[in-house]
């Protein structure tokens, strides 16, 4: 099955297609992950991107139906340089191929990832447009310059439409345990034991990772998630110790209705932590503006610097835009720093209880450095 990728600047790259015979545009956009494809395919905050891995070889491990960080998978198109033949692995359920097929995303191997992820960024981020049905190149062309990414809302197409009270029977979010000298053991389900959830909280879902929900039960937090149309009042129907903002895709700058919200719950002295998307509405609550990045930070190797500890942490990330530092009140301390471009990765408010970091602590994939931010949040609402 031949296959298209062609970007907004007239290049075009051939290959072989995989999934489903189905075409899709997009941002385009590159992971230096080398593991945790699943995890990124299935993260809401890759809304209407088209996935470029840089590691060469992916799928060797399959996809298995307890990793997944989402309701579905949401990255418009896949992009690698070679599909591995073989899945080996005790815990997948499903080919990549096969998964990609039963959920309509369009797939494309054998081209050069390389000269791709350095066009992105010598260039800067390029809407695309991939397609493994028969396709003109002029048309495929065409089609990627129609596209448009900035500006657009896509967290109302990820957010759940339904509030809902997260894993009520502890079922979901237990880290797992391993099993030694245990026959017949069932070892894709053994977990380790949660402590109590004796914190109530209420999480914004713009498009969460399902790990940060799983993070939070295995910190105390009882949590209830709330769609990002709920209003400030919605949220504190709920007599919450703590708010919490979730990561999700697209433009920050067009989610005024979100900001609004949040500029509320800033004057009511609750505890609240953002991350990623969470962040940068925390930004222009604060009275910041955004900005978009060359080509983002989309990987789990970011090494962030925190300025108050002194310390640096590898950080997992995936955003394509950009607390402008400039624009920060001066009641906004920044507290960490991206060490590859300088960056703004972490804001604290001065004098409220409010805290947020722009890269994702519960990984998934990624490094665990970070983890700690969680046992923060709890000690911030334990004081109050």
């Amino acid at each position: 099955m031949k296959a298209i990728l062609a970007l907004e600047d007239g290049s075009v790259f051939h290959g072989q297609g995989f999934g489903p015979r189905a075409s899709a545009c997009g941002e385009v956009c590159f992971n230096t992950s080398m593991t945790g494809y699943q995890e990124i395919l299935t993260d809401p905050s890759y809304k209407g991107q088209i996935v470029t891995m840089t590691c060469p070889l992916i799928g060797n491990y399959g996809v298995n139906s307890q990793d997944v960080e989402s309701w579905k998978p949401h990255a418009a198109g896949f992009v690698i340089r070679e599909l591995s033949p073989v899945v080996s692995n005790w815990r997948a359920d499903y080919s990549l191929e096969k998964y990609l097929e039963e959920n309509g995303i369009p797939g494309i191997q054998g081209i050069d990832t390389r000269a791709l992820t350095k066009k992105l960024r010598v260039r800067g981020a390029l809407n695309g447009f991939i397609s493994t049905e028969e396709i003109s190149k002029d048309d495929a062309v065409s089609r990627a310059k129609e596209f448009v990414f900035a500006g657009v809302d896509y967290v109302r197409e990820v957010t759940h439409p339904a509030a809902f009270r997260w894993d009520e029977k502890d079922g979901q979010s237990a880290a797992f345990d391993l099993i030694r000298g245990i026959k017949n053991a069932d070892a894709r389900n053994v977990r380790k034991p949660l402590p109590l959830a004796d914190i109530p909280i209420v999480a914004f879902d713009y498009g969460m990772k399902y790990n940060i929900l799983r993070r939070l039960r295995q910190h105390g937090f009882a949590t209830q998630v709330l769609p990002a149309t709920a209003s400030a009042a919605d949220a504190l129907k709920h007599k919450p110790a703590g708010i919490f903002l979730s990561n999700g895709p697209g433009d920050p700058s067009a989610l005024n209705y979100i900001v609004r919200e949040v500029k509320t719950l800033l004057d009511t002295g609750i505890p609240i932590f953002g991350i990623c998307l969470g962040h940068q509405i925390l930004g222009q609550a604060f009275g910041g503006k955004t900005f978009k990045l060359k080509f983002g930070h989309r990987g789990g190797n970011q090494p962030v610097k925190d300025l108050e500890s002194g310390k640096v942490e590898i950080t997992s990330q995936n955003h394509g835009f950009s607390v402008d530092q400039e624009s920060l009140p001066s009641d906004v301390a920044v507290t960490r720093i991206n060490l590859n471009d300088q960056t703004i990765e972490g804001l604290r408010h001065k004098t409220k209880p409010v805290f947020c970091v722009q890269y994702h602590p519960e990984a998934s994939p990624g490094p665990h450095d970070s983890t700690t931010l969680f046992a923060e949040f709890r000690a911030m609402i334990g004081k109050k």
